[in-house]
């Protein structure tokens, strides 16, 4: 303990919720954050919290830097203030759902420019963790320095899943506060339940905290103690409430009303104070924690409970295993009213037992004080600090392989060291292009152009747009469920139940225009479709994507053109995430990819390695599709024949810079500085043989690009595709034939194309929708995949292919 307080800390950040926001983990870092200011005076504690609202909360003075949840730009600056604020550690809570993007991934743009030790108290460590889940755990475990779990379970599952070393891991109790073994009867009164056998449950509502069947137990326990009250103590989860309002709460209370048990029921909606806390567990003679998740690793009402010497009945979930073993309280199964009425029972007839429980739990409570819990975060700061000292990091560590130490990167990092900025997302055209019926497909200028109507293709991609913005965080208002919702039912409109096929073109006073779109219109109205199924969250949306999937699939065979293919195999893909056993689907993805391989194999030679006599438009999209499909077959042929298609259509669509000289600094650093990126023109494409058209150049073949590299470095791990994809995505913004930038700040829009000459001024729809898709899913692997380095560092598959 002495070694803690010796640790060289002047100044410590709490990264992490903070009271007056209410959820739990708000209110472990605030008492995290004071308990170790109460231990170490001569330390300045201070907090970053993070903000799920625009106006923020009323924070004390403590608090120095405020994030927003869904600015990834935010999260820069948050690391700027501390790099230049001589903080010598960082504490952060990490919890998936506090922070931005993909699996709360935004915070990894913070930890990767820090360049003080970083210690990261996990309170979710999942069994089962998702794609995006595991890597935002795996990379959030590479940047910090110490991780601190508060179970046994936790930390096995840190070393058995997630390969992280034992001797990284600190096995730290959920603090408590420091209260007296009291009898029940001494706070009672202050509640109005005096003379009454009071059972407790605490904390914010929501429909995983399985309250229903504790009230559903209570008939069966009033006929044996009539004298008994349930008190449901807390406010409804903020994210719920705005989401849904009091439902669930009036669910619980007509439920009450229907088993006649409203009399013996008392809500209190309200967040309390810490004192008042205290006096309601104190109060109480059970505790009662009905919770219906599993995977629940940490709970700090249980915390509180157990360490105040309370009688606790709990479903099984993986902390209550721990902290309630060795007799310290009993078990239940999930959703299980009647054993939650029997173990009730059982303790109120067995007093001496109950109170035997109550005396081995808050035994083990003395050990899980906040100052106690404080000295031993200390000692785990001191451990980060010296591991620090002996083992030096290298800021952006992913990025380069210089070994400098961490004090002196951030302040000398060149651009090319640093993490490209990326402009803001700004939804502002796209919202202008949307009406009551859908997405309107072209503009004049700025302006919507009515004339043209709407268009199936444009829907589906705004559909991606929508999920993909869902699954970001990027979605507090709802807007982009109602944008989702607008979009999937211009696409039910579109469904022709008649040809088994979508049609396309609806006029502005909605009179379709054809009977059945395209073949790339049914593909591209699938991939929007299974992206919904496969990302979104919204029961409602994915209900009705699924219906359309299903009537859509047959015509699928009937299809000809290999973008098509590529489409829906790339819909199939985003499908499965949802529906892994599907055999239908499954066998539609392996029969579609066998079809492109069987056009690589007849077209396809040395100098044109391709799977048609010619380059069209979302070229990048063949091989994409190929790619993330041959990986989750397990077809290592598939995988490489889409890599070599890919590989050969990124040379063909990099060029040489015109404006930067040969042999001057630019070729020394590396391909990237010497090249952009020139996609095949619209004006007569690229026939074998033929001259390849330079223009026109279309915003889709760049989104397509940038797709399909992030998917090469997702799957080979090798930064050389990163590097192109960001090459790809600067062509919008001026990295292009006539340095020009396509994509307009200003609006959010970005323009129908570039021309030899001078840009197309218009912004429609399918042009901003393909560089909001390429920043939506650039901003993604920025945090979730690793960093890329100059293609000149990193061997290329195979012998290196001349650059067109």
């Amino acid at each position: 303990m002495d070694t803690a307080r010796q640790a060289p800390f002047k100044r410590i950040a709490f990264i992490g919720n903070y009271l007056p926001r209410q959820c739990g983990i708000a209110t472990f870092t605030t008492d995290l954050c004071e308990a170790v200011a109460a231990q170490y005076p001569e330390t300045t504690c201070f907090a970053l919290p993070v903000n799920d609202t625009e106006d923020g909360y009323d924070y004390p003075a403590r608090v120095r830097f405020e994030l927003a949840e869904s600015d990834m730009a935010s999260y820069r600056r948050a690391a700027d203030f501390l790099n230049g604020n001589n903080v010598d550690l960082v504490c952060l809570q990490h919890e998936y759902g506090i922070f931005g993007g993909p699996a709360g991934s935004h915070i990894l743009t913070l930890l990767r420019e820090l360049r003080m030790p970083v210690v990261t108290t996990l309170h979710t460590v999942l069994r089962e963790p998702d794609p995006n889940q595991r890597r935002v755990l795996e990379k959030l475990a590479k940047r910090s320095d110490r991780l601190v779990v508060m179970s046994q379970r936790g930390a096995e599952f840190l070393h058995d899943i997630y390969d992280v070393p034992q001797d990284k891991v600190d096995l730290i109790p959920h603090g408590i506060p420091d209260v007296s073994f009291v009898d029940p009867n001494f706070h009672k009164d202050r509640f109005g339940v005096e003379g009454k056998l009071v059972l407790l449950t605490f904390g914010l509502l929501a429909p995983n905290k399985g309250i229903e069947y504790a009230i559903e137990a209570l008939p069966a326990i009033l006929a044996r103690y009539p004298q008994v009250v349930y008190i449901v103590l807390g406010v409804t989860h903020p994210h719920l409430k705005r989401r849904e309002g009091e439902f669930y709460r009036l669910q619980l209370e007509r439920l009450a009303r229907t088993l006649g048990v409203e009399s013996n029921l008392l809500f209190y909606d309200r967040f309390v104070s810490l004192e008042e806390l205290i006096e309601f567990i104190g109060a109480a003679d059970i505790y009662v924690t009905p919770y219906l998740n599993q995977a629940q690793i940490t709970s700090g009402t249980l915390a509180y409970t157990v360490g105040a010497g309370k009688a606790v009945i709990s479903t099984p979930y993986w902390y209550a295993e721990e902290l309630l073993a060795d007799g310290r309280g009993l078990l239940v199964p999930f959703a299980d009213a009647a054993a939650i009425a029997g173990r009730v029972i059982e303790m109120l007839d067995n007093e001496p037992e109950r109170h035997a429980i109550r005396k081995r739990a808050y035994m083990l409570g003395r050990e899980m004080i906040w100052p106690k819990v404080a000295c031993r975060y200390m000692a785990s700061f001191a451990r980060a600090h010296e591991d620090r000292t002996h083992s030096p990091r290298p800021l952006f560590a992913e990025r380069t392989q210089e070994n400098r130490l961490p004090e002196l990167t951030l302040l000398n990092q060149t651009l090319e060291k640093r993490p490209p900025e990326l402009p803001l997302l700004n939804l502002n055209h796209l919202r202008r292009l949307i009406d009551d019926t859908g997405l309107i497909q072209h503009a004049c200028f700025t302006v919507p152009n009515y004339s043209e109507g709407y268009a199936a293709d444009d829907n589906a991609r705004a559909l991606i747009v929508a999920a993909a913005l869902e699954e970001q965080g990027e979605d507090a208002s709802g807007e982009a469920i109602d944008m989702a919702s607008r979009c999937l039912a211009f696409l039910r409109h579109a469904f022709n139940p008649q040809t088994g096929r979508f049609r396309n073109f609806l006029s502005y006073d909605r009179r379709w225009l054809e009977d059945k779109g395209s073949d790339d219109c049914q593909g591209r109205s699938l991939l929007g479709l299974g992206t919904v199924i496969g990302r979104s969250q919204d029961p409602g949306l994915r209900g009705v994507a699924g219906l359309l999937v299903e009537a859509a699939l047959p015509a699928i065979s009937t299809l000809t053109s290999p973008r098509a293919w590529s489409f829906t195999l790339l819909a199939i893909h985003e499908y499965l995430k949802r529906f892994s056993g599907d055999r239908v689907a499954s066998n539609l993805r392996e029969v579609l990819a066998l079809r492109l391989m069987d056009c690589f194999q007849i077209h396809s030679s040395k100098d044109w390695p391709w799977f048609e006599d010619s380059l069209t438009y979302c070229n990048a999209t063949v091989p994409h599709a190929l790619l993330v499909c041959g990986q989750a077959m397990g077809r290592d042929d598939i995988v490489e024949t889409s890599l070599t298609a890919l590989e050969w259509l990124a040379h063909l669509q990099m060029t040489p810079h015109p404006t930067l000289s040969p042999g001057g600094r630019e070729q020394r650093e590396g391909v990237a500085a010497r090249h952009h990126f020139v996609p095949i023109g619209s004006n007569g494409f690229y026939q074998r043989g033929g001259t390849r058209a330079r223009f026109d150049q279309q915003p889709v073949e760049a989104h397509a690009m940038v797709s399909a590299c992030l998917a090469a470095q997702a799957s080979t791990g090798e930064s050389k595709w990163g590097r192109r994809a960001h090459l790809a995505f600067d062509w919008f913004l001026g990295r292009n034939d006539l340095h020009l930038s396509l994509y307009d700040p200003a609006t959010g829009g970005c323009r129908d194309g570039l021309h030899s000459d001078r840009l197309n001024q218009n912004e429609g729809a399918e042009s901003t929708l393909a560089f909001l898709l390429a920043l939506l899913e650039i901003r993604v692997a920025e945090t979730l995949t690793p960093s890329v380095e100059s293609l000149d560092r990193v061997e290329t598959r195979g012998a290196r292919l001349a650059l067109a």
